[in-house]
């Protein structure tokens, strides 16, 4: 991507990416859509991004492969089994672009980040009077 061009919606970000590289994201969006179809699509430090009662998850692009963002510091050390030939850290899972998506695993996650997001939106809810 330019450096001076700044996506204004995923579809942008998307086709400024290699064209190598749109099926996978266009895959991971679709994943994403499909497990959390209530959530807003957004740009958010110019890589797409879904919120749901907060930010829930995002990805991006870059020369080896792509990234899926959890925005959760510990859900990817909750799966580090089902994770085993991949590299992440922190709250980021990079995908290389010769290994398969792991499809069951990403659903399973943004589950868990919108039951997450979920439960937190209700306890700042105030009390019915």
């Amino acid at each position: 991507m330019k450096k001076n061009n700044k996506p204004r919606n995923v579809d942008q970000y998307i086709a400024m990416q290699p064209v190598a590289s749109q099926p996978r994201l266009k895959e991971i969006r679709s994943l994403i859509r499909s497990a959390a179809p209530m959530a807003e699509e957004v740009i958010s430090y110019m890589i797409p991004c879904y919120k749901l009662h907060g930010m829930l998850v995002g990805f991006g692009n870059h020369k080896k492969g792509s990234s899926f963002y959890t925005m959760s510091t510990t859900i990817l050390k909750e799966h580090e089994k089902e994770l085993k030939g991949f590299d992440y850290s922190g709250s980021t899972l990079h995908i290389r672009t010769d290994q398969k998506l792991p499809v069951p695993l990403l659903e399973k996650i943004i589950k868990k980040r919108i039951s997450h997001n979920t439960k937190k939106a209700k306890l700042k809810l105030p009390a019915k009077k």
